[in-house]
């Protein structure tokens, strides 16, 4: 049986009606065909197939490449009754039994999952017998090697085919041009009839602003001093976020800064208080922003130059979702140009520089030659570049051309709470007492925590059982890793950090052989990102226009929103008053030209100039003896 999308809408979320496309789409995947829906940053994917999922029996598998996105869905539609779970990386093996089995009997309506898990060999035995009533692939665009974020592990899910003959498959990106579009359809084996919809990729109450400052710091002041409300400011690195953030500090300006290497506590705390208007700008890298559901934001500022169109447009959308007038500014100068120019260079490393900090991953990991597939490990690239020597952006770009060519996966950051399981039974866990008594309290307590510690790893809290017990935190920590060496608990610490899975089993270093013609490829796609990236900020035409151009859409008329558009009709406008001003001198009487000109001031004068010359090309005046006259023949003509 299949309820209504627009009701499941109405109960679940409280929305009287779909946003435009969205109904569309559903409707698609509700009559079973493979569907690729293209909708802009705050165009409303995830109800594209959240919805679709509950209006039918059985389990929608969506995949997802970004870890905190995957959490943040998950935690959003449990609070709205919805029963989902995530399988990610660095998850336990009890952990993900479990929940494939919650899957396999029904008991999850949306499962998410990395692409990486989607190829291990108990997604392909658990999935097969599920009733599986929808595939969707978040960010579609990672399938393409013409796209900006390539994965090679997105190129296996149309495997799953195989296993599910019968299921839809709905892709869904905020970004692709036409080209990357056709490929993600090539790739996922879309069937006869299958439907594509493009919304119009046109923000109509974002204007885009370009400025070429060399002082960057004190034209983001006047910005946010000239727009009110809440902000994001994107810089290029963690040093930045905070020098920014007390830069507007100390100009009044509410703000902290956001970036991966900060604790989970601490995003958690500075996301909620951005979110709730606590905090009015958060300075940040690109990894904040993503899945954040905030309407009002009313500028989106960026102080340097990004390396796509794509990743450029992804992150400005992030302003306005709420369609009142919003602002996307640029601020650059040459040095970001020379520094975009550098980091191309530094994309694409050496085969001895990848060799060298492969055959570190596996001293790091300590792997043996033919081992190491499927392991995923806590990775802190900082820790790592230190202990081997290495420099931290050509390390970060190889680790990349790693990820690439399909060696390994490399999450976002991720927060994985600690948590034990007890190893031993209970005889043997009892004995165990009697010869630790100093622990006896302590172990009592993690057997009255959760009795499913016997069978599966559970989460633990070591600051509040320390608290409880009256410990201090790190003596706790000290009493579970003695517990863990005496094999009594299976403790593992949190871990608040990126995960690096291996994807293969590691090769000696020579084996390790780059494909260099799709290096090359590569290569020419980034060169043209970065091409066009330039070109807009020296479009004199209309921001808008090229963005849509640069994405394979057309816009009829300039979009009248952004600075080009602006200055324009300021200028055109002034010329419009400084016409009928001259009109009026010439029609009192012969004027000088320089009589005319000191009319206006400096600023002025050459618009003055421009006006004069074209009413003498339109034949509105003549000159004669060294005076301007008004042709009013011209005018009883017309």
């Amino acid at each position: 049986m299949q309820e209504d999308p627009l009701d499941i809408l109405k109960e679940k979320w409280g929305y009287p009606a779909f946003r435009p496309m969205q109904d569309e789409i559903i409707e698609s995947v509700l009559q079973n065909k493979d569907t690729l829906a293209l909708l802009p940053t705050g165009g409303g994917k995830s109800v594209c197939y959240q919805v679709p999922a509950l209006c039918r029996d059985g389990i929608c598998i969506v995949i997802s490449p970004l870890i905190a996105l995957m959490q943040d869905q998950v935690r959003q539609l449990r609070e709205r009754d919805i029963p989902a779970a995530a399988i990610y990386s660095g998850m336990s093996y009890q952990d993900i039994d479990r929940i494939f089995d919650n899957a396999v009997y029904g008991g999850i309506k949306l499962l998410y999952m990395s692409p990486e898990r989607l190829q291990t060999d108990m997604a392909r035995a658990r999935i097969p017998k599920m009733n599986v009533n929808l595939l969707a692939v978040d960010e579609a665009h990672c399938i393409s090697q013409w796209g900006y974020d390539f994965r090679p592990s997105y190129l296996k899910i149309a495997e799953a085919r195989e296993w599910l003959p019968d299921t839809p498959i709905l892709a869904l990106t905020a970004t692709a041009k036409p080209e990357v579009a056709d490929d993600i359809c090539e790739k996922l084996l879309f069937g006869k009839g299958s439907g594509r919809f493009t919304k119009s990729f046109l923000r109509d109450n974002l204007s885009y602003v370009v400025m070429r400052e060399e002082g960057k710091e004190e034209a983001l002041i006047r910005i946010l001093k000239k727009v009110p409300g809440t902000s994001i400011v994107y810089v290029r690195n963690r040093r930045q976020t905070k020098e920014i953030a007390s830069l507007l500090v100390r100009s009044g300006i509410r703000a902290n800064y956001y970036h991966a290497g900060l604790s989970a506590k601490a995003r958690s705390e500075r996301q909620e208080a951005w979110i709730l208007g606590k905090t009015r700008v958060i300075v940040s890298t690109n990894a904040f922003g993503m899945g954040i559901d905030k309407a009002n934001v009313r500028s989106v500022v960026h102080m340097d130059l990004p390396e796509s169109p794509e990743a450029y447009f992804q992150e400005a959308g992030r302003a306005g979702r709420d369609g009142k007038r919003a602002f996307a500014v640029l601020i650059y100068h040459q040095e970001d140009e020379d520094r975009l120019d550098k980091q191309l260079e530094m994309q694409f490393p050496s085969l001895k520089e990848v060799r060298q900090v492969y055959r570190a991953l596996g001293s790091y990991y300590q792997l043996a030659v033919g081992s190491g597939v499927g392991e995923a490990h806590p990775f802190n690239l900082l820790e790592f570049c230190k202990i081997y020597k290495l420099q931290v952006g050509k390390t970060h770009y190889c680790l990349k051309q790693l990820e690439q060519d399909g060696w390994i996966s490399l999450s976002d950051a991720v927060y994985r709470p600690s948590t034990y399981r007890i190893k031993v039974d209970k005889e043997t866990l009892y004995d165990y007492q009697l010869k630790q008594r100093k622990y006896d309290t302590v172990l009592k307590s993690l057997l009255r925590i959760n009795a499913g510690a016997f069978h599966h790893a559970v989460p633990i809290r070591e600051d509040r059982l320390a608290k409880f017990l009256r410990l201090e935190p790190e003596e706790m920590k000290r009493i579970l890793e003695i517990f863990r060496k005496d094999g009594i608990i299976d403790y593992k610490p949190a871990v608040d950090e990126p995960l690096l899975m291996f994807l293969q089993e590691r090769v000696p270093v020579e084996d390790l052989m780059p494909d260099q013609k799709l290096i090359r490829q590569r290569k020419e796609i980034a060169e043209s990102q970065v091409s066009a990236m330039k070109a807009y900020t020296r479009e004199t035409y209309c921001r808008n226009k090229a963005l849509l151009e640069y994405f394979g859409q057309e816009l009829e008329e300039a979009c009248g929103m952004c600075d080009l558009c602006l200055a324009r009709n300021q200028r055109n406008e002034g010329m419009d008053k400084i016409r009928k001003e001259i009109q009026m001198m010439l029609q009192k009487g012969p004027q000088t030209e320089k009589g005319i000109l000191d009319q206006y001031s400096t600023i002025k004068r050459p618009l003055a100039l421009e006006v004069l010359e074209a009413l003498a090309e339109e034949q509105w005046i003549k000159r004669h003896d060294g005076k301007i006259v008004w042709n009013s023949d011209k005018s009883h003509a017309e």
